[in-house]
């Protein structure tokens, strides 16, 4: 197991795979943060339901965009041009749960609520990792992630307590779409690729560890809004 703490400088000094597996992670984090914008700016940002909420749009569009900017910082010091990413369509994200659009609130709160948290679990993955440019973001960007994830929890807990039989209908209905793919997101249980991010130190969990952590604090959550835990394996691409 690798224990060094590694510097920019140091990267290409290593084994190869260790700089190959780090631009990797780079380039996806890079992509997964400017997807969340790419998916609910154009519709949200003057539709969100109250001038506070188109704010909260505001902001975390921001925050989100800043997360992109370090990201490709970071892999650009390592010789990587980021700049496709930013001309990619949403359907050519890296990951399954960016390659879509959200046009209602429901699935504005609900992508906060699950799809987000699934960001924060990827990057509580860096911190204390080997490789310290990406380790001393991490806590300020954390605490970013948790805003995104409270503004999404509040409104889908907020929607589901209606006293409108069709709004708990249709959050339930956005709970059951974003919850296979916030699932998916950690990956195949059985990736070697995961193995050898561990090895190095990049990450800290097996894909499957990071997913039963995952479902054990969200599952409570949506119990207690009073809906439905969707089935674990419906349409799901990933186990």
């Amino acid at each position: 197991m690798f224990t060094d703490k590694v510097e920019t400088k140091d990267v290409d000094k290593l084994d190869p795979e260790y700089g190959d597996l780090l631009r990797r992670v780079l380039q996806i984090q890079a992509d997964c943060e400017i997807g969340g914008p790419h998916l609910y700016v154009k519709d949200m940002l003057l539709n969100a339901p109250t001038d506070k909420d188109k704010l909260l749009v505001a902001r975390t569009a921001g925050e989100e965009i800043d997360h992109f900017r370090k990201m490709c910082k970071l892999a650009n010091d390592l010789g990587v041009d980021t700049t496709y990413l930013l001309k990619r369509s949403n359907m050519e994200r890296y990951v399954e749960a960016f390659r879509d659009v959200i046009q209602t609130w429901e699935d504005y709160a609900v992508f906060g609520f699950l799809v987000d948290r699934v960001g924060r679990f990827q990057l509580e993955e860096y911190v204390g990792g080997s490789y310290l440019p990406l380790d001393r973001l991490m806590q300020p960007m954390l605490l970013e992630e948790q805003g995104h994830i409270s503004h999404g929890q509040e409104e889908t807990a907020r929607m589901a307590a209606s006293d409108d039989p069709e709004q708990r209908t249709r959050i339930q209905e956005r709970v059951n779409y974003w919850y296979p793919k916030a699932l998916d997101m950690f990956g195949n249980s059985e990736s070697r690729r995961s193995e050898r991010f561990i090895y190095w130190g990049l990450k800290r969990r097996h894909n499957a560890e990071a997913r039963s952590a995952y479902i054990a604090e969200v599952n409570p959550l949506i119990e207690e809004m009073g809906l439905q835990i969707p089935d674990e394996k419906e349409g799901r691409k990933y186990f």
